[in-house]
């Protein structure tokens, strides 16, 4: 039979049709199907997927399953067709003893959604067990003198099956001394008694043998069978008697040994041995009553000898006898019914069914993480459950069907915070007192990528000397990423610019994995102080989560230019300076000016006069920092009057690099002198500058005061005119000027042959002002303006560098 119920609008509808032996239905999200027990493999229980409302073609797709609480795989569905069948042998009274319900719980699971169905599958009885009793032979004991009527007890037989199919009815072969008696007591037990018919004569035959058959009530009709071998007795005129027929007692389970069940008691109006009694249990008595009860044979105690348990019998049917001494000796008959009351002896059970495990960080509230079950063996208060969460945490339980419950997630979950949960499901009874258990269900945090790599500080200033190996380790940088596995990975790749016209990849790399950054070739300081660009962090997870770091990589300067020597004095052949006979001590012969392309001390440049002959025969010498050519005393006669003076250049870097030039020096008359001075300083004028006609003006002055002033004053004027004039700088590159800052002491020079650039990533050009002491090198990576004392006190010398 197939029976379907849904439930609409507090209303219930039936319907009713035959297939296979099975019914199902649909009420309060239940579906109900009943199947046959022993049915064979693969029998046809229901059509579980249209029940429950779901497309077969998606069962696969949405992860269909079924979990069985506490049971076998008797059933199971196929998800092709969404029939569900029969899998292995089922045996009712197996599975469910005589309880007249008996039935398989299944939880049926889907995902995207997540839905989850209760199924209740009810095991129908067949007549699969024939009526048996406790012993194949049953000894009677009978005097010859017990009158017609008379009634002897027997034990009946018991069926495992139930309903119709344990109903039972007893037939005795056809005999002319017994008939059967068998009358219902209650709704508990039945009375079966063998009734005399016809009198015993022991001398004509001693012993009876009859078959007794019980039949039950299932089609096919199943029996068995007791053989019944009745003893003729001499002549015992009264047998005992009980005060009851039947003694009911009520007793709780599990209580101690030598507990008193009851006390029976029995009368023999003989006297003598006739009238002495002794109690026993009949001969077929099952052993689960000789196991649980003993009886003693003087005072008719019943106490208890082993534990009761409600949950295995709910109650003890059997039969008591008392024997008298006599020869003859004769019986009485009594029952005994325990019925056996249930305490809270049992503590609930709890089953956890994981379903979405791990929970994702991104999981959205109301997600179902787990189904958890529960149910207690005890009946009434005793077996009602109720379940709680005892951790506090972003989970809550909520109850789906009678005993059971889903953990659902009731708010975010963050794995970097909490990684994991250690939840524990209470689950307590109503019995008193209350009995509990716990079961811990771990639910682990599943990582999503939502934490970009991160470095420890946004910036990093890097300092490298120029000139580097190619392909060698500058710097390493480094993220960290807080999430999990391919989450974490991080990779590092350069944010790519362009560097002036080049790309930036052409200058750097960095490794993917490790983070090491590499120069792929030699650095100069001169064309690159400063090269400023970005490294990207990414990790492996989906999408990619990222994020930069600056990088400044100063450039240290290295003693790799040698100095430069300007025109005039840069050429090959040497630059002949006249000078007059008649100059005193200190006149200004001629001045060297050199540049050097690196910074700081390596820049920073000092002159010496190299001579073949001994130094202290030539009278000119040249300024330390300044490169002045000037005489050291005044001319004489036997001078000679063609002196070629080997001026050198050098460095204070180190290695020292350095450079050399020559001047020519010619000693010539007065007059001659200015003569030549003025054809020079035309020459100048026609290289392009418009200083020329100040000089002019400088020689007339300086011979108007000589024609009036004695020649003191002249020597005086003359040598002042000369150190007042401005330096003619620029004339020799007027397209590459030289900024050059002199003092008393000395002075240091730059060339803007080559211009220094600092780059960003962005290729544009910076300039700025810096300046650099003589004395000590300059902090790295300093700008502004740097002024230190000169080691000569009073005088200062600054080196000024636009950029």
């Amino acid at each position: 039979m197939v029976a379907r119920s849904r439930g609409l609008l507090g209303s219930r509808h039936l319907l009713f049709s035959l297939l296979l032996h099975t019914a199902w239905e649909v009420g309060n999200g239940q579906v109900h199907y009943s199947v046959l027990e022993e049915a064979k493999h693969g029998t046809f229980v229901g059509r579980i997927a249209q029940d429950l409302g779901l497309e077969v073609g998606e069962l696969v797709s949405r992860l269909f399953r079924m979990v069985s609480k506490g049971r076998r795989d008797y059933l199971e569905v196929n998800v092709q067709n969404g029939i569900l069948f029969v899998n292995s042998r089922i045996d009712r009274e197996e599975l469910c003893g005589r309880n007249p319900v008996c039935s398989i719980h299944l939880e049926v699971i889907v995902e995207k959604p997540l839905q989850v169905f209760h199924v209740e599958v009810e095991i129908k009885d067949i007549n699969d067990s024939p009526p048996m009793f406790s012993v194949r032979q049953k000894n009677l004991f009978i005097s010859e003198s017990s009158p017609l009527e008379s009634r002897f007890p027997l034990e009946g037989a018991l069926d495992a099956d139930i309903g119709e199919n344990a109903l039972l009815t007893y037939s005795l072969n056809p005999n002319e001394y017994f008939t059967l008696d068998v009358k219902k007591k209650d709704e508990k037990m039945n009375s079966l008694k063998l009734v005399l018919k016809k009198v015993l004569d022991r001398e004509e035959t001693t012993e009876h043998h009859l078959l007794l058959t019980a039949t039950d009530g299932g089609k096919p009709e199943l029996s068995g069978t007791i053989q019944l071998l009745i003893t003729v007795l001499d002549v015992n005129d009264n047998a005992p008697e009980f005060e009851r027929t039947v003694y009911k007692v009520r007793l709780f389970e599990n209580v101690p040994n030598e507990t008193l069940v009851t006390k029976i008691n029995a009368s023999d109006l003989d006297e003598g041995l006739n009238g002495e009694i002794m109690y026993s249990f009949t001969s077929d008595v099952s052993s689960n009553v000789q196991d649980k009860f003993h009886i003693d044979q003087v005072n008719g105690e019943i106490k208890i000898k082993g534990n009761i348990d409600f949950e295995e019998t709910k109650l003890f049917e059997f039969q008591v006898e008392a024997t008298d001494k006599g020869t003859p000796r004769m019986v009485g008959h009594c029952t005994v019914l325990v019925e056996i009351m249930d305490i809270n002896d049992n503590a609930p059970e709890v089953w956890v069914t994981s379903l979405s495990l791990p929970v994702r960080e991104d999981a959205p509230p109301g997600t179902v993480i787990a189904l958890i079950s529960v149910s207690d063996r005890d009946s009434g208060a005793n077996g009602q459950v109720t379940c709680s969460l005892s951790l506090l945490g972003p989970f809550t339980l909520v109850s789906t069907f009678r005993n059971y419950y889903s953990l659902v997630l009731e708010g975010q979950v963050d794995r970097e915070t909490v990684p994991a949960y250690e939840l524990v499901v209470t689950a307590r009874d109503g019995g008193t007192p209350a009995l509990w258990a716990k079961a811990r269900v771990s639910v682990d945090i599943g990582d999503v990528n939502d934490n970009t790599p991160a470095f420890e500080q946004p910036v990093y200033t890097v300092f490298v000397k120029e000139n580097n190996p190619p392909g060698c380790h500058i710097f390493t940088v480094s993220a960290s990423d807080p999430d999990a596995q391919e989450n974490a990975l991080v990779s590092y790749s350069l944010v790519e610019r362009r560097v002036g016209e080049r790309p930036l990849s052409s200058y750097v790399s960095v490794h993917s994995e490790s983070g090491k950054l590499y120069a792929l070739q030699p650095l100069d300081h001169e064309e690159l102080e400063l090269l400023q660009f970005q490294v990207n962090a990414r990790d492996a997870g989906f999408p990619p989560l990222s994020s930069n770091v600056s990088l400044q990589v100063f450039l240290l300067d290295e003693n790799d230019n040698p100095p430069v020597v300007l025109p005039p004095h840069a050429g090959v052949s040497p630059v002949t300076e006249l000078v007059s006979q008649s100059v005193t001590a200190g006149h200004v012969v001629a001045k060297i000016r050199a540049v050097d392309a690196d910074s700081g001390y390596n820049a920073w440049l000092s002159y010496e006069l190299l001579s073949e002959v001994g130094v202290g025969r030539i009278p000119f010498r040249v300024g330390l920092y300044t490169g002045e050519i000037s005489t050291t005393r005044v001319l004489e006669e036997f001078d000679e009057p063609r002196q070629t003076l080997l001026v050198l250049v050098k460095d204070h870097g180190d290695p020292v690099m350095s450079a050399t030039a020559t001047v020519m020096v010619s000693l010539v008359a007065s007059g001659q002198t200015l003569r030549t001075s003025g054809v020079a300083h035309a020459k100048v004028k026609e290289g392009g500058r418009a200083e020329a006609p100040l000089v002019d003006i400088n020689v007339y002055l300086i011979i108007a005061i000589c024609s009036v002033s004695s020649l003191l004053v002249l020597s005086l004027l003359f040598y002042a005119a000369i150190r007042c004039s401005t330096p003619l700088e620029g004339l020799y590159n007027p397209r590459k000027p030289t900024v050059v800052c002199s003092s008393d002491m000395g002075s240091l020079s730059y060339s803007q042959q080559r211009h220094p650039k600092i780059c960003s990533g962005e290729g544009a050009t910076k300039r700025d002002l810096m300046a650099f002491s003589p004395n000590f090198p300059p902090c790295l990576g300093d700008r502004g303006q740097q002024l230190q004392a000169d080691p000569e006190p009073g005088k200062v010398s600054l080196e000024i560098i636009l950029r």
